[in-house]
Formats: structure tokens, sequence, C-alpha cells
């Protein structure tokens, strides 16, 4: 029982580093900032994936996200831990994201390139739909006690990693770049990346958010795989360097 046990929390944390590091890769850097593009194949993957694991309708991910960055930490800021305090965004985020992504008016502004399709209507706007599969998955694989104990893991894990992002990202850390964001190593790790928040509010187009030595960003690992196999193409991979007039 134990070793299954162990089993199942491993899986749910490798569960929860996939869902993050797909939205990392498709969520974040593809469709928020167009800093990559991804072939028909990996895009069909990361769609099915988000949908199994997360429940996210890309869209509205999208623009919760673009407003976040038209309003970094100032009034209209969906998740800004200096508004509203770090433990109300480490622990209430999805509350804090779900009212701005139910918001209409406010997906249609951010997220106007991203009308959904057919497949949207028929599969990945039905989050419920997509959820019940991945749970089913896991009971397969584990039982239905340890799947269910695994994929209630798993959201809690991937919840907290990407409520972090936010609420951390904006108040601890070193500041290598003039903005409010800060730099977490050390989350950088468990985000695939995204802990380099500081980094990636200097440069938001750009796919990869390790700027400085000893900076390790994963999900830059992944996007150079791609791009290696032809599976992606990147618009570019830095800081944009002001030239002195």
């Amino acid at each position: 029982m134990l070793p299954n046990l162990l089993l199942a929390l491993f899986a749910a944390f490798v569960v929860s580093e996939l869902a993050t590091l797909v939205t990392t890769l498709y969520l974040h850097r593809t469709l928020s900032h167009r800093a990559l593009a991804l072939s028909p194949g990996v895009t069909a993957a990361c769609r099915v994936l988000t949908w199994i694991t997360t429940g996210i309708r890309p869209r509205q991910w999208v623009a919760v996200h673009r407003k976040h960055h038209a309003y970094t930490d100032v009034e209209g800021d969906p998740h800004s831990p200096v508004l509203l305090g770090v433990p109300a965004v480490q622990f209430g985020n999805v509350a804090l994201y779900r009212r701005v992504a139910k918001d209409e008016q406010v997906v249609t502004r951010y997220a106007r390139d991203l009308p959904p399709d057919a497949w949207d209507r028929v599969f990945f706007d039905h989050a419920l739909f997509g959820l019940a599969i991945g749970i089913a998955i896991l009971c397969l694989l584990f039982g239905l006690w340890l799947g269910l104990l695994a994929a209630a893991v798993h959201t809690v894990v991937y919840l907290m990693m990407s409520a972090a992002i936010n609420a951390l990202g904006h108040a601890y850390g070193y500041q290598s770049n003039p903005n409010t964001a800060h730099n977490l190593r050390w989350l950088a790790w468990l985000t695939v990346g995204e802990g380099l928040h500081n980094n990636h509010h200097a440069a938001p187009t750009s796919a990869r958010f390790s700027f400085e030595a000893g900076e390790i960003d994963p999900g830059w690992w992944v996007v150079r795989l791609l791009q290696r196999t032809g599976r992606a193409v990147v618009r570019h991979d830095g800081p944009v360097l002001k030239v002195a007039s």
C-alpha cells in the first residue's frame, strides 16, 4: 500500500509539473506574448494537456495575464500583492482569476485574437469534461482512491505554484530590471522558469526568462529542443537592448 501511495503522490507532482510546463510554454510564452510559434502537432498536444490537467480556457487565461501586464501592481491588476497583500493572492488567486476570466468584456478586449473555434465549442470549453478525463486516467493507473488523492494533490500543488508566481514574484527576491516584479531562482526551478518574473516583465516577448549567470529557466530548455527539432519558431530570446542616442 505504501509504495503505491508514494507512487501516486509522485505522479501527482509530475502531472503538476507537466501542467506548469504547458502553462508557461503554451498559455504564457506562445499565446499571451507571441514569443514563439508552435507547430500544429505541439499546439494540439498542448491544448489537450491544458484541458485535462487544468480545465483552463486559454483565451481567458491570456486575457487575465495581458490585463496584469497592462496594469501591473496598480489599480486594475487582477492579482497584485502590492495592492491586496501576499496572503490574499497566494491563497485567493483562483477567485481573483475567475473574477476577471468570467468578465466577457475583459476577455473580448484582451484576447480578441483568440476567438473560440469548433474544437473549443465541442471539447475545450467544457472544463469539467476535460478534468474528468484527467482524473479518470489517474484512477485507471492507481485505482479509485489513490487516483482521486493524486488528482487532489495535483490540483493543490498546481494552484499554489501558479499563485506563488503572482504573490511571491511581486513581493520577494531580487530585481535586475526596473519594474515591480522580482526574481526568485528557487521558484523558477519549481515553475519551469516562471519564478524569473522580473526578467519576464522586463522583456515580455522573450521566449527565454534567464538573462544572467546562475539563472535557470527549464522552460527555455524545452523551447530550444522544440526549436532544434523544427517544432517551434522563436520570435526572440532575450532582453531588448537599448541603443544610446
